[in-house]
């Protein structure tokens, strides 16, 4: 198995450089330590999901009985739930300040990071079949454990580029990333709707006979 190219197909995939707009719209309330926070648990959970993915892969999925297309309808519908806001140019997370909107905004960074950001946005179907198929090409321990190195890499990147974002949010300023978020918003919502509609004609075969004539 040649090495590079899972690490190679994997940057492309998870991209945390395309995902900086989604970070900074989903975190653009929160104190520097709650983004802080949601760098690392986000940067984490996308080790985790390439990790799994190579030493487990669909015995995971096949344990809790969720199959690639399931699982790209449901991550569709969340990213299409979460294209909505952004459309409209609103925050993630908006609640009333009160006695425990510190912790509050904490808890969500911690939910923020996992889901969407970690999965679906860095981390989803896409990433995790990829993983898959060069896992089962693995002859050797040691070609596994690389699989797993690969993880640590793609959370170090993650890692890196979520930490600009501070940078890239004072260069484009309030108007700016409002602009960002709107333009990132529609992008989101055409991504959203082709992961459900390849999960759908995996689900249902026949939508795709209609769908090629």
């Amino acid at each position: 198995m040649d090495l590079l190219k899972p690490l190679i197909a994997l940057l492309a995939i998870v991209n945390p450089i395309g995902v900086v707009p989604f970070f900074i719209h989903f975190t653009q309330s929160f104190t520097r330590e709650q983004r802080l926070r949601t760098i690392r648990i986000a940067s984490f959970t996308a080790f985790c999901v390439v990790a799994l993915s190579a030493v487990a892969g669909l015995r995971i999925i096949e344990f809790f009985g969720i199959s690639i297309a399931s699982f790209q309808v449901g991550g569709g519908t969340l990213l299409l739930i979460s294209s909505l806001s952004m459309l409209n140019a609103q925050p993630a997370e908006s609640k009333p300040g009160d006695v425990s909107d510190g912790q509050a905004k904490a808890d969500a960074g911690a939910s923020i990071a996992v889901v969407p950001l970690a999965i679906p946005l860095l981390t989803g179907p896409a990433t995790i079949s990829t993983v898959v198929i060069y896992a089962e090409k693995t002859r050797h321990a040691w070609e596994l454990a690389v699989l797993v190195g690969y993880g640590v890499v793609i959370g170090l990147v993650t890692f890196l580029a979520f930490s600009a974002s501070g940078r890239i949010a004072k260069v484009l300023g309030r108007t700016g990333i409002n602009v960002m978020t709107r333009l990132m918003g529609l992008i989101l919502a055409a991504m959203a709707v082709e992961l459900l509609a390849d999960g759908l004609v995996k689900l249902f075969p026949v939508l795709g006979s209609h769908l090629a004539r």
